[in-house]
């Protein structure tokens, strides 16, 4: 069965918009029927016609794509939505989606509020559609072999993590250069609650938890609006206290100048510690207390870990993957759990879903109130 999209957002000047199509089109199982690519009538139009689709499927607005696109014919109309805007639309394009019978693919943070999220929650549930949220850094395979060293205790028992999301793309005034993620990633109204830890913290809180197996606990953070006289957070630095009485600290700052996108991941053990880089994705380096440390390589297959590993790789090794192809892996994952789902089999969900959305809310509230309380241990 090949799969067909839908688009609400991600048109003329999106960044994250080409990148899902890219994605979800990489492995040529998806192919893109129908769009509502801007809040703009004329680019959304614009846009949709640059990307070959025809004037019947091309939509104005994604609430008259809904109601067209539901209407048609099983074998023609799309299997899923792909939503790709600013966070305070989400909440309503995805709940409407899921509501007019389509199985759902949203980019990260799921909503603006817990209870939003919950309320999403339901509605997947009751729907029986598949959900998906785009954390896609797990889609990297050295995470993925990172997850089942923890999982299999290799490394033993967890003592220790930490993770860092670094990026100095507001250093400067980015808004007021007319950038326009800065501009809206800066405003309350449609960011949400946090600037910078709704962006990239999101992305580290749901790697830590997800490479542990372990639930974060409780926090207590220190963010900071640092430049410009922002409204919103560009620096945050937060403790982390998990199950089992793991400590960890989590830090978040698009004001590092000099970086470009410098997410790093640690995670120590009784007996050896990991550590991964997303700016050098290919690598998984294991220190073993008392031996030499070792380097896993993406596609080299050596052990069981790395032969389960090729699964989610496309190149020899060498020919490095990443960004693009963390993604992809998502959308691999999920398409596979539509077409099980279309046959009624159970599914094994291999992507973030409803349940990371509602936990990165919960992070982003338990945040922002322990930093708003003088950073008061803070539970989730």
């Amino acid at each position: 069965m090949r799969i067909r999209m839908a688009m609400i957002g991600g048109g003329k000047g999106s960044f994250i918009g080409p990148v899902h199509r890219m994605a979800a089109t990489l492995d040529s199982e998806c192919e893109l029927v129908a769009a509502a690519l801007s809040s703009s009538p004329a680019n959304s139009l614009e846009s949709g016609r640059a990307l070959g689709l025809p004037d019947n499927r091309n939509y104005e607005n994604w609430q008259t794509m809904l109601e067209r696109e539901s209407k048609l014919d099983a074998g023609v109309r799309p299997h899923f939505v792909s939503i790709v805007t600013p966070n305070h639309l989400h909440y309503a394009q995805v709940r409407e989606s899921l509501l007019a019978g389509f199985s759902v693919v949203c980019d990260k943070p799921l909503c603006l509020t817990v209870s939003e999220a919950e309320e999403i929650g339901k509605i997947v549930s009751s729907s029986g559609r598949v959900f998906c949220l785009t954390h896609n850094y797990t889609g990297y395979p050295m995470i993925k072999l990172a997850r089942d060293l923890v999982r299999q205790n290799m490394i033993g028992d967890v003592r220790k993590v930490a993770v860092e999301y670094f990026q100095g793309w507001l250093s400067a005034d980015a808004a007021s250069a007319g950038n326009r993620q800065a501009v809206w990633r800066s405003d309350p109204g449609r960011a949400g609650i946090a600037g910078t830890m709704a962006d990239i913290g999101t992305h580290a809180f749901n790697l830590a938890e997800y490479v542990t197996c372990l639930k974060v606990t409780s926090v207590c953070a220190d963010l900071s609006a640092t430049l410009y006289e922002r409204r919103l957070d560009d620096d945050g630095n937060v403790l982390l206290r998990l199950e089992g009485g793991v400590k960890g600290s989590l830090l978040a700052s698009q004001i590092a100048t000099g970086e470009e996108n410098n997410l790093r991941l640690r995670v120590y053990g009784e007996r050896g510690g990991i550590s991964w880089e997303q700016m050098n994705p290919n690598d998984l380096v294991v220190r073993w207390a008392g031996k030499p440390y070792q380097v896993y390589r993406t596609a080299t297959g050596f052990g069981d870990e790395g032969r389960k590993n090729m699964a989610y790789t496309r190149l020899p090794a060498g020919h490095p993957e990443g960004f693009i192809e963390g993604f992809a892996n998502i959308y691999r994952a999920f398409f596979r759990s539509l077409r099980d789902n279309a046959l009624n089999i159970p599914y094994t969900r291999d992507f973030p879903g409803i349940e990371e959305g509602i936990r990165g809310m919960m992070f982003l509230e338990a945040v922002v109130r322990s930093s708003e309380q003088n950073s008061v241990w803070t539970s989730l």
